[in-house]
């Protein structure tokens, strides 16, 4: 008997479904960090998240209104993709974009929605947010792939 391949293997993130798409999110809470661009444009990831951004959940407080109460929120869409330089290494959308696999703790291959979290990945409990910071400057991290 042969086994159908999951969705990610067989589709291009363009002929995703919206559910497909969304089930991409690994939830590690990343993309949700505030950056910061050198001028040789040099990334630098924060632990300052979203003020909508749930530390301990690792997921947007609103996420269906996310753009509307910040407005320089990123909805990330295929054609984009490639183009969003400072999404993680990590990030599934990133991998299967560049022609990677789903890594043993994304919960689409793990099953387990806790996976990401038990392996180290996502930014649980690491995060301040935003509205308690001053300088960004400050916050930067290095612990981030």
């Amino acid at each position: 008997m042969t086994r159908k391949k999951p969705f990610w293997e067989t589709k291009s993130l363009h002929e995703m479904s919206q559910p497909e798409w969304e089930s991409l999110c690994d939830g590690c809470g990343k993309c949700c960090l505030n950056k910061l661009i050198n001028d040789d444009g040099d990334i630098f990831f924060t632990d300052a998240a979203c003020w909508l951004f749930d530390r301990h959940e690792c997921r947007c407080l609103d996420y269906g209104n996310r753009k509307s109460k910040v407005p320089d929120c990123v909805v990330l869409k295929p054609r984009d993709i490639s183009s969003l330089h400072w999404l993680p290494a990590s990030c599934a959308y990133r991998v299967l974009s560049e022609g990677g696999k789903l890594a043993d703790w994304h919960p689409l291959i793990s099953g387990d929605p806790q996976s990401i979290h038990r392996a180290g990945i996502s930014v649980r409990d690491r995060t301040i947010s935003e509205n308690d910071v001053l300088d960004l400057d400050d916050r930067i991290i290095d612990w981030i792939e």
